[in-house]
């Protein structure tokens, strides 16, 4: 069960965050469109400097602690889920924070 570790931590984070979303009324899902548009350009381009890294040998990653799927270049599909996951988690509290306080967000 080690081998999930990078993964149980990924879906903690994002079961602490979700509930944000029908509870608050986020709606950050519901602006998907918006949201990759957010989040896919940083995950690739941090997924790029991963593969990077991976190979100048500057990073590596426990292979107990994750699942052992590895796309291309080396990069752990767990690490790519991070890029992914921990942004959503972040932008799901900046709107329940903005939607508690009443605050604009600048777009509107």
């Amino acid at each position: 069960m080690r081998h999930l570790t990078y993964a149980a931590v990924l879906a903690g984070c994002l079961l602490a965050a979700i509930w944000l979303e029908p509870v608050l009324k986020v709606n950050v899902f519901r602006r998907w469109r918006r949201l990759i548009l957010t989040v896919v350009p940083v995950a690739v381009i941090f997924a790029l400097w991963d593969v990077g890294a991976i190979a100048a040998g500057h990073w590596t990653f426990d292979p107990a602690q994750i699942t052992g799927v590895k796309l291309p270049g080396g990069l752990p599909l767990d690490e790519v889920l991070f890029f992914l996951v921990v942004p959503i988690c972040a932008i799901l509290g900046f709107e329940a924070v903005r939607a508690v306080l009443n605050r604009p967000a600048g777009d509107e």
